[in-house]
């Protein structure tokens, strides 16, 4: 039958043969390791067989697969053909290892060579912008993709919506998002992740949207909705989005539990919180760093130590960030000599080495403390490269101590590594006020107005009957302003037969000192708080939140209130929580 087939057709059948076993060789699973590989890329040299396309692509797929860069970009560059699946395995090759110049580089040739990119290397190449936040050349890419067509591709689109999300640039991403022909759970868990970083009520907003188009959040889903309700700090939400959880069968792994034991924590049921973390069949020791850390911002030392002491019992060892946990526990609870202890034991009985976040909780802990000889000295001796939130804390701890020549030179230190942040400025002016030092506050003031910096105005927040309400200082735009006014007098009149004194000392503007209390009178938290008391029933706490610190007149009126008027108040500032009942606060005044 074969008698009459040429030689020609012979060669051509056994060189088919030949790709045949080659194609079938890289597929088999033994070929697991770069030695492997090399001796196959050998027998296609010996072959002849290089030229065939598809084995080239395979073999250098396998070399990218197994992290050989070198060895691919060697083949790479022996290729006389190559097709677009060639340079997106090298594009995606490079970006996989974190060889961003070398992935961007490639890409380039792409555009060059004349080749169209497709939805296999652009993803690549913006997934590159995302990782290392380049906003710049992520757009560059998105002009790319608008060139070639491409911006209606779903895997283009949603990966674009993911680098403006990462690179903060929301409303770039809300614009690809709103004009997406399809999208699916990911680009919707995308979306609310990075509403959740920025604006949580818009990131929960985004969530009831996507269950009313039909999505069935995962749990990767659900763990960006739980931190966005712990950014809210809304129990309303938090209550519903736990039903939500057990509803749908959801198991409480380590990072679904353990966003939970957050999201809790920071809407101030540390109950809650432990009941969670009780709950889950497995933790980790950033599940017991998280139940730590929650017990520390409510003022729970001791049950911070209690808990760190029952990780160690079960044989987790402890991190970095559960010796965070730790000293922010002891600095808040006024341990100093506990959170001095555990510093010192991290090297020696942990083999854990403390950064720079650990001495700024340390120099936390000596200031609250009054120590701050000792904070200074520690500052002096580390090793490590000091940031702006290590002198924070030193100028905090200068602001509850009154050492105002400490403050300057902590300050300074502060406005050279963040000369832009109004925060800087305003602490040190108020300093400044506090020590009657006007003509330093009027300095201050000229600087900011010059640098155009503004100061953060601020906010207290309060839910009622599942929303949430704002206020500002000296608020009158609530609909119900006239009665919360007449109800606040009625309070501060109640509570100063009780002996409140409205503390002059926390207004820090050179005014008389009648305009000084009826400033303190119309704080935000307390227009909060008086309105709290007209819509929240009796028995029910009522919960507000601040953007800033409370200030230490609102901290007393809070404890009368909550002994006057028996009312449980919660109070979640800047730093932590504030529990009072029955005229005292959890902080035991130690803040």
């Amino acid at each position: 039958k074969h008698k009459h087939v040429s030689g020609t057709h012979v060669c051509v059948w056994r060189h088919l043969n030949v790709i045949c076993k080659l194609r079938r060789k890289l597929s088999d699973p033994s070929v697991r390791h770069v030695f492997h590989i090399r001796q196959v890329h050998a027998n296609v040299l010996i072959n002849g067989t290089f030229n065939d396309l598809i084995v080239a692509n395979k073999l250098l797929y396998f070399y990218v697969q197994h992290k050989a860069i070198n060895d691919a970009h060697h083949l790479f560059d022996e290729m006389t053909t190559r097709d677009p699946t060639t340079w997106s395995v090298m594009v995606g090759g490079f970006a996989k290892l974190g060889d961003y110049s070398n992935c961007y580089a490639t890409f380039r040739e792409i555009l060059r060579s004349g080749v169209t990119p497709d939805n296999y290397s652009l993803p690549f190449v913006i997934r590159t912008c995302r990782d290392r936040k380049d906003f710049q050349m992520g757009q560059m890419i998105h002009d790319v993709v608008l060139k070639h067509g491409l911006q209606l591709d779903h895997f283009v689109c949603a990966t674009l919506v993911d680098m403006y999300a990462k690179c903060t640039a929301i409303e770039d991403a809300r614009k690809l998002f709103d004009v997406m022909l399809s999208k699916d759970l990911v680009t919707w868990t995308v979306m609310i992740g990075a509403y959740a970083d920025c604006d949580a009520y818009e990131s929960l907003v985004l969530f009831d949207r996507m269950r009313e188009e039909g999505f069935v959040p995962d749990k990767i889903a659900m763990v960006t909705v739980v931190n966005a309700c712990a950014k809210l700090g809304a129990m309303h939400r938090a209550r519903f989005v736990n039903e939500y959880i057990c509803r749908n069968g959801l198991s409480l792994d380590v990072i679904l539990g353990t966003a939970m034991i957050d999201m809790y924590a920071k809407c101030g049921c540390l109950e809650s919180a432990r009941e969670v973390f009780d709950r889950m069949r497995e933790k980790n020791v950033i599940s017991w760093s998280a139940m730590i850390a929650a017990y520390g911002y409510h003022g729970k030392g001791k049950e911070a130590l209690d808990l760190f002491h029952m990780m160690l019992s079960c044989g987790i060892l402890p991190n970095r960030i559960t010796f965070v946990s730790l000293l922010y526990a002891c600095s808040h609870a006024g341990l100093t000599e506990e959170g001095i202890r555990f510093f010192d034991s991290m090297w020696g009985d942990y083999a854990v080495r403390p950064d720079v976040k650990h001495y700024t909780c340390l120099v936390d802990l000596l200031g609250r403390a009054g120590r701050l000889d000792e904070a200074v000295k520690l500052i002096e001796k580390m090793a490590v490269e000091k940031d702006e939130r290590l002198w924070s804390a030193l100028l905090g701890a200068c602001r509850i101590h009154g050492n105002m020549e400490l403050a300057e030179k902590a300050a300074n230190s502060l406005l050279e590594l963040q000369p832009q942040n109004p925060g800087h400025y305003v602490l040190l002016s108020n300093i400044y006020a506090k020590a009657g030092k006007f003509e330093k506050v009027a300095e201050f003031r000229d600087m900011m107005t010059q640098k155009k910096l503004k100061k953060v105005p601020g906010w207290t927040w309060i839910e009622v009957d599942n929303k949430t309400y704002q206020f500002s200082v000296g608020d009158r735009s609530h609909p119900q302003s006239n009665e919360i006014y007449r109800t606040l007098m009625s309070v501060i009149k109640k509570l100063e037969i009780a002996g409140y004194v409205p503390d002059t000392e926390f207004v820090l503007q050179d005014v008389e000192e009648e305009v000084k209390k009826e400033m303190l009178y119309t704080h935000s938290e307390k227009l909060a708080i008086a309105f709290g008391l007209i819509a929240i029933r009796k028995g029910d706490p009522i919960r507000i939140s601040k953007n800033l610190r409370v200030c230490g007149d609102c901290h007393t009126f809070c404890k009368m209130v909550s002994d006057i008027m028996r009312r449980s108040i919660i109070v979640r500032d800047a730093n932590r929580f504030h529990h009072f009942n029955e005229g005292t606060c959890s902080c035991g005044d130690y803040w």
